[in-house]
């Protein structure tokens, strides 16, 4: 399913929206460019999820916690990982096993861990704020 999103707001209710089907243990593979919209659809998740705080890219620190809303919400980013086996060491299967969502941006990076995920690639429309939005169910098992 292919969505369009004319600005960044969109883009978050959008992702708010597919909050209200996600379900403990569901995994959310992110793919885009840098500035695509990858944090912003993030942001819109957890809005969906209930959370109330703010929602900040994890570039530096891999992975942030959101909890407080219907289901906990873990986001992780791969960019500066050097591999996939580096989720390991940050404690992914931990991640997996606490009945929350985790949401995965530079998801590519991934590999075969990340291949039963739903996939959510966001690309650059024609304008400007405009984007893209495809969703991809999970692969099975």
């Amino acid at each position: 399913m292919v969505l369009e999103s004319h600005s960044e707001e969109e883009t978050e209710a959008l992702a708010g929206e597919l909050a209200r089907t996600l379900r403990p243990g569901d995994v959310l593979a992110l793919e885009g460019e840098l500035g695509a919209g990858k944090t912003a659809f993030t942001r819109g998740l957890a809005a969906g999820l209930g959370y109330p705080g703010r929602v900040t890219s994890p570039t530096f620190t891999v992975v942030n916690e959101y909890e407080g809303g219907r289901l906990p919400l873990f986001h992780f980013d791969m960019y500066r990982l050097e591999d996939a086996g580096a989720l390991f060491d940050i404690g992914w299967e931990d991640y997996l096993n606490r009945g929350g969502v985790c949401c995965v941006e530079w998801s590519q990076r991934g590999g075969e861990y990340l291949s039963g995920a739903r996939r959510v690639a966001i690309r650059r429309g024609p304008g400007e704020t405009d984007r893209l939005v495809e969703i991809q169910e999970a692969a099975p098992c």
